[in-house]
């Protein structure tokens, strides 16, 4: 196919639903593919997913929280992101509670509510936005979540087959051939479902595959056998540089000859893949820690944002960790902390709302003190820095009050304190010009690639590699 056309759809002229046999099968990134493949073809492509549960997540241009994955799905699409493209997102807290963000805005009521009771109140709002997507796209492309064969989770859900069913969509399954017993996620989870959701059912995939394909002989045909599904993809395993949606998979260790620097991973820990940029720059060797550890071999330490930042600092207490932060911070060397991670760095956290956790002492690094409000910021900035500007968004319930600190950022986004910097701003490093003064400050002399080229270079490629070459381009005509 190769046809636009300028007419609005009542339906798309084709729905393409991603589900997995799991968790981390590969759905965001086959959806971010698919996206980018209909998008060169010249077709209006929108991206949706019903509900999400990330602490990763992003701000649209009109101040709307959705999940990261979501935001760079639409760019994939070459669309500006939009809050129907992830009515829902469930961002933790802790092991059982989350905050329910919908359409954009935090509702207090129904994270109030227990998991079951909140489908009557959030399935009408699922069915307005992937309806009010259908009437403008050409080609839909919807992302399930976790595996559709969660039969004690059947009766609530909203993300999966309940929305293949809404949408009529063409179901394809993941598995991830590299963990072991593709095969047999396939099947399980086409047994587990009914007589009209297999109807639904036109394709298997097999994802991050490695080796000779040969090796598969007849297992292709005899899961076809079973169920009359054919495989209609093998994609190869793909090291990319998209960012992760929601697990941080990504590992290393100090090397010599580079600037290691360390980015402390505390539980609630959010937003991780703005720090992508860092890790792909040449002559920096990003390395996240969680267990305890000696930080003298590191450069510079990186405190990221959490989205329950007085656990983090209990966390951070209890484990030994903040009296190893102290440590470094006292030898000079640059530390950097993102929204929640600068309000780690505070002298305290009041949360006067309950709207977290309580009350923390912080770090005492930065003369600030944060307050926790109900009201929630969200919104796109731009600001002066140097001499140039840069962008990035806010996500954040503190308001913080300088009791000394020198103001780092205009608008009071930021503030220093001799080698310790925090900001309210996420995104920094998705800017040339900050990642080049930042390397500046860790005196390496380094090219910094422009981050929005690059990601734009990756969607293209797996566009390609993912969809053209695995044989699922034949399937989806």
């Amino acid at each position: 196919m190769n046809h636009k056309t300028e007419n609005m759809h009542k339906k798309p002229l084709k729905t393409i639903m991603l589900m997995g046999c799991t968790s981390d099968a590969g759905k965001s990134f086959l959806t971010a593919a698919l996206c980018r493949h209909y998008a060169n073809l010249g077709y209006q492509v929108r991206p949706f997913k019903a509900q999400n549960m990330s602490n990763f997540a992003a701000v649209t241009r009109d101040g709307l929280e959705i999940g990261r994955a979501q935001y760079l799905q639409a760019l994939a699409a070459r669309v500006l992101p939009d809050v129907r493209m992830n009515p829902v997102l469930l961002k933790p807290m802790a092991d059982t509670r989350s905050a329910v963000v919908v359409m954009g805005k935090p509702d207090p009521e129904i994270s109030a509510l227990p998991w079951f009771d909140r489908k009557p109140r959030l399935w009408g709002v699922v069915q307005e936005a992937l309806h009010s997507l259908q009437q403008e796209a050409e080609i839909l492309i919807i992302e399930g979540a976790g595996s559709p064969a969660e039969i004690n989770l059947k009766k609530s859900d909203i993300v999966n087959m309940r929305v293949a069913k809404e949408a009529q969509a063409e179901v394809y399954l993941i598995a991830d051939i590299d963990k072991g017993g593709a095969f047999a996620h396939l099947l399980g989870t086409w047994m587990c479902l009914d007589e009209e959701e297999r109807s639904l059912v036109k394709g298997f995939i097999l994802n991050k595959f490695r080796g000779d394909k040969t090796l598969l002989r007849e297992a292709p045909m005899w899961l076809e056998q079973q169920t009359g599904i054919p495989v209609v993809a093998i994609v190869d395993m793909l090291p990319n540089k998209l960012p992760e949606e929601d697990t941080l998979h990504y590992r290393a260790e100090p090397r010599f000859g580079v600037k290691n620097i360390a980015l402390l991973c505390y539980p609630y820990a959010s937003n991780l893949d703005e720090f992508d940029p860092l890790v792909h720059q040449s002559g920096v060797q990003v390395v996240p820690l969680r267990d305890l550890q000696n930080l003298e071999v590191y450069d510079a330490l990186i405190l990221p944002g959490s989205r329950n930042t007085a656990e983090s600092l209990r966390w951070l207490d209890q484990t030994g960790w903040k009296v190893q932060v102290q440590q470094f911070a006292s030898t000079g060397k640059p530390v950097l902390g993102i929204c929640g991670g600068m309000q780690l760095l505070g002298r305290r956290l009041l949360d006067p709302h309950n709207i977290e956790s309580g009350d923390a002492e912080g770090l005492g690094l930065l003369e600030v003190e944060t307050t926790l409000d109900p009201d929630k910021t969200t919104l796109q900035t731009c600001i002066p820095y140097l001499d140039g500007e840069v962008s990035g968004y806010e996500i954040h319930h503190g308001i913080t009050r300088n009791l000394g600190a020198t103001p780092w950022l205009p608008h009071e986004l930021g503030w220093q304190q001799g080698n310790v910097r925090g900001a309210y701003l996420h995104g920094l490093f998705e800017n040339r010009l900050f990642v080049q003064e930042f390397l500046n400050i860790l005196q390496l002399q380094a090219e910094v690639p422009d981050w929005s080229g690059e990601l734009e270079q990756e969607l293209n490629r797996i566009a390609e590699q993912a969809i053209k070459t695995s044989g699922w381009e034949g399937f989806l005509s």
